[in-house]
Formats: C-alpha cells, sequence, structure tokens
C-alpha cells in the first residue's frame, strides 16, 4: 500500500470496535464506518499508534481505542514501478542470465520460466550473475 505523502496528520482520538463481521471507526468523534472499507494500526511500545485507513475493499483488524496518527492509504499499485524496473533490462543480458540459469530446463516453458526466475532474482537485488556474464 502507498501512503499519501500529506504532511505528519494531528493526533486524533480514534475507537474501533468489531464485532467479527463489520467494524466501526469513530476519528475525532466522528463515525467513517460507511466510507472507510480497511484500516491498518501500527504501534511501537511507548509510541503513539499509527492508522492507516483505506477507501477500497478490505478487511478489519480487532478493536481498538486509543490516539493515533492517521493517514490516508491507496491501495498498492504495482504496474508502473514494474514498468520502470523492466524499462532497465538489457535484453542481451537476460537473455544470457537466463540461458546461463542452473534451474533451466528443456521441458515446457522452460526458458520462460528461467527469464521469470531471473527477473524475480533481480528484482530482489541479486546481481551477482550480471557480473560474471558482463
Amino acid at each position: 500500500m502507498e501512503i499519501t505523502d500529506t504532511p505528519p496528520a494531528d493526533i486524533q482520538q480514534v475507537r474501533i470496535t468489531a464485532d467479527g463481521s463489520k467494524a466501526s471507526l469513530h476519528i475525532g468523534g466522528i463515525d467513517y464506518s460507511r466510507v472507510v472499507s480497511g484500516y491498518t494500526i501500527h504501534q511501537q511500545a511507548g509510541q503513539t499508534a499509527d492508522l492507516v485507513i483505506q477507501f477500497a475493499k478490505g478487511r478489519t483488524s480487532p478493536d481498538f481505542d486509543g490516539c493515533a496518527r492517521v493517514a490516508v492509504g491507496v491501495p498498492y499499485e504495482p504496474g508502473p514501478a514494474a514498468a520502470h524496473f523492466l524499462s532497465a533490462i538489457d535484453a542481451g543480458l537476460l537473455e544470457k542470465a537466463a540461458l546461463a540459469r542452473p534451474d533451466l530446463d528443456g521441458g515446457p516453458h522452460g526458458f520462460t520460466k528461467a527469464v521469470l526466475a531471473q527477473l524475480q532474482q533481480w528484482a530482489r537485488g541479486e546481481f551477482d550473475q550480471v557480473q560474471e556474464l558482463s
């Protein structure tokens, strides 16, 4: 999920009650239950809680009653990040790396599986094979 880049939110009183199938969410005494479809609460010991609310279908979590910094979350869309990542890939280097993979098999779609595995490895920041191929 991507969090909106608004200035740090003021601390507000938050009350969440959940009965298993639905929850009610009050922020500063105002009921937001009808417009919020999900939320996440994060709190470290001794710190004010952070509450992220979502205006998209989501899941609820256990009851909470306390103060929290409130931010609005938007569902994370991986498309732009994936497009940016893929645009930086050298096709020749990718082909060499995929063909050099020890898990490359000659079965159906073996090369495509190797290419996807290589892209996943690079996306995790594992570039050791790149230096050997160049």
